[in-house]
């Protein structure tokens, strides 16, 4: 039970649509990601990838963004609830976030790696 009016399904994809336009917007790695994980699919797409392949790049992609996402979530409420001043508490717990987001993208490249240095090797020899 809340105190809070329960959401339609229809605002709660509303609300979703203006967080992924907001991030969007505010966030510069966020737009990186995407033009990256455009050119990643287009190349998966040109090397024939089987649908298991692509999937795992879908899921790569979408950990890295939503990381991302995250990362900018907290950057933001903790800026809010401090106006902006420093606090080496807020510090740590956004090099934490920031951490997160290098761990997965640390991770989605050697995936990457993975999946496309073996056909890559192919077309070479």
């Amino acid at each position: 039970m809340t105190k809070y009016k329960t959401q339609s399904l229809r605002s709660t994809f509303r609300n979703a649509r203006k967080g992924m336009r907001l991030s969007l917007k505010s966030e510069r790695n966020i737009r990186i990601h995407l033009f990256t994980s455009v050119i990643v699919l287009i190349t998966a797409f040109c090397l024939n990838f089987s649908i298991v392949k692509i999937c795992i790049l879908l899921l790569t992609i979408s950990s890295v963004i939503a990381s991302e996402m995250f990362n900018s979530a907290i950057e933001f409420s903790l800026d809010s609830i401090y106006h902006n001043k420093y606090s080496k508490m807020v510090g740590m717990a956004k090099d934490i976030a920031a951490g997160a987001v290098m761990l997965v993208t640390i991770t989605a490249v050697m995936i990457g790696a993975a999946l496309f240095i073996p056909p890559l090797i192919q077309i070479i020899h």
